[in-house]
């Protein structure tokens, strides 16, 4: 993950615990500008797809700063939801509904490697 000292991913939001090895996988969210496998920008409005069980959700991504801390939020295509991602690790995250915190912003701190998700909503 391409980081810096003041970023993370939903930080703050949540308690988490990290993921545990009984943690089911049940999607991943991919980038759909740099193909399977390749990084998802922290950025405003990047186009990032959440597979699940071989069906596709197309999205975007909105990046929100509170302070220091960056939250990144995943929006289904056609939907008003957003799902904070609740990082779990450098590569599990966990898409949780809520209403954004902090300001708009156009890029977050980097990038981020594709993402197992641990609790996937009903889409």
């Amino acid at each position: 993950m391409n980081r810096g000292s003041n970023f993370l991913v939903a930080a703050a939001f949540a308690v988490c615990t990290h993921a545990q090895a009984d943690d089911a996988v049940c999607g991943t969210l991919e980038s759909a500008t740099n193909g399977q496998g390749g990084m998802i920008a922290l950025r405003e409005g990047e186009s990032v797809n959440f597979w699940r069980g071989g069906a596709v959700s197309h999205g975007a991504l909105h990046v929100y700063k509170d302070g220091e801390v960056y939250r990144v939020y995943w929006q289904p295509e056609g939907s008003g939801d957003l799902y904070v991602l609740a990082n779990e690790g450098t590569t599990s995250v966990r898409l949780i509904l809520t209403p954004p915190r902090g300001t708009k912003v156009d890029t977050g701190p980097g990038s981020l490697p594709p993402q197992k998700v641990l609790s996937c909503p009903a889409l």
